[in-house]
């Protein structure tokens, strides 16, 4: 049986930590790496129901997109999620591991990648270009053959799961062809977008003034955030599969998308 070091390499060989933005806190959230890994969980973020849906399953590691731990903890107190949930995995003795924007930048097998891949475009390659270790953000390509607008937004409500999308326009006969986007919140990226002729650009957390002041120059699509990087868990699942294939290897069934539409 791997330990949950090992489990971790695997994971760390595709997707290194240094490709994380500087903000951020992707990594080892708690772990005891000498122990054996009875099993994994996937999730987007760890809450307390997903810790008692692995302790049921008898995993003691989860690995979760979004860190547990993302600012400084001064305390414990079970005041949030955040303490709660901490307090209950040292208890429990389930590790968790997080990839973040470690894997929002991983080339060919990160979350905009296999986004864009979900939308059966060709030719994809990165949105941006980075100057220091980091890979590039988002992911542009083009589809097999054009489609309106109205058709395109059937398919990525199809292929991300997402009941509702916030479109910059409502001319829904436009044509869509070069299509670039960003998982989770990307919109510091549209401008790339712009200058790489997309016809649309697809993220999430889009503020109001996006709409505004780019609609003459680009179809800014809003999924939500959950939508946008839901495929994370087959992201992981994929990686550590490949090396451990007959191992205990779960992707969450009680989580679900934080957000309701009414």
């Amino acid at each position: 049986m791997p330990k949950v070091r090992d489990i971790i390499n695997v994971l760390e060989s595709s997707i290194p930590p240094v490709w994380q933005e500087s903000y951020d806190n992707t990594g080892i959230q708690y772990i005891d790496g000498n122990d054996e890994c009875t099993g994994v969980m996937l999730c987007v973020d760890v809450t307390s129901e997903i810790l008692a849906e692995a302790a049921a399953k008898n995993c003691n590691l989860i690995i979760t997109h979004h860190p547990l731990l993302f600012r400084a903890q001064k305390s414990f107190q079970g005041r949030n999620r955040v303490e709660t949930v901490t307090a209950e995995a040292i208890k429990k003795g389930i590790n968790i591991y997080s990839c973040h924007t470690a894997v929002d930048n991983a080339p060919q097998i990160g979350v905009s990648w296999v986004m864009a891949r979900r939308l059966g475009l060709d030719n994809i390659h990165c949105l941006t270009t980075s100057d220091d270790s980091l890979p590039g953000s988002g992911a542009i390509g083009e589809l097999k053959s054009p489609m309106t607008l109205g058709n395109f937004v059937v398919l990525v409500k199809k292929c991300f799961n997402s009941p509702v999308v916030r479109s910059s326009s409502n001319e829904l006969d436009t044509p869509v062809k070069r299509v670039a986007l960003c998982g989770g919140a990307g919109t510091e990226f549209l401008t790339d977008a712009i200058d790489k002729n997309a016809d649309v650009y697809i993220t999430s957390d889009s503020k109001l003034n996006y709409f505004i002041d780019y609609a003459d120059r680009i179809i800014l699509l809003d999924i939500g955030h959950y939508e946008a990087e839901e495929c994370t868990k087959e992201i992981f699942y994929d990686i550590i599969t490949e090396k451990f294939p007959n191992f205990a290897l779960y992707k969450s069934q009680s989580e679900s998308n934080p957000v309701h539409y009414l």
